[in-house]
């Protein structure tokens, strides 16, 4: 199954409902089931912006099943959606300096831990092991 290994505390987020966009710089025609490592590195200033959720981020393992239904283009459009969505989430994303693409995550289930090594992009981890 495909993986992407995203850095806390945006992985959490996603897991937790919190975050429905994941961001990047680039595309990808790839759609479907798709599993949320949390990686090793964790922003720190971030955690603190969401204490309030009073979450905890696990870091170097598997959390999280998603359905990657879209890439989109990150415009105004978006951009301002998402500021009315959860403003708080998605503060970096209106900075209209950058550029990129949100990958549109729907049906998230949190699941067991499962310790793994992340890898940059997309890669393969064999659930069938689990």
């Amino acid at each position: 199954m495909k993986v992407l290994t995203i850095k806390q505390p945006w992985a959490t987020l996603i897991a937790e409902g919190y975050k429905e966009y994941e961001f990047r710089t680039w595309n990808t025609k790839y759609r479907g089931e798709l599993l949320i490592h949390a990686g090793k590195s964790i922003n720190k200033e971030a955690v603190q912006r969401f204490e309030k959720y009073n979450l905890e981020y696990p870091q170097g393992c598997i959390i999280a099943k998603v359905d990657m239904t879209d890439c989109v283009n990150v415009d105004e459009e978006l951009r301002e959606k998402l500021k009315n969505k959860n403003e708080l989430v998605y503060k970096g994303i209106q900075d209209r300096a950058w550029n990129g693409y949100g990958f549109k995550l729907e049906n998230v289930k949190k699941i067991k831990p499962i310790e793994a090594k992340g890898k940059l992009g997309f890669w393969n981890y064999d659930m069938s092991e689990k």
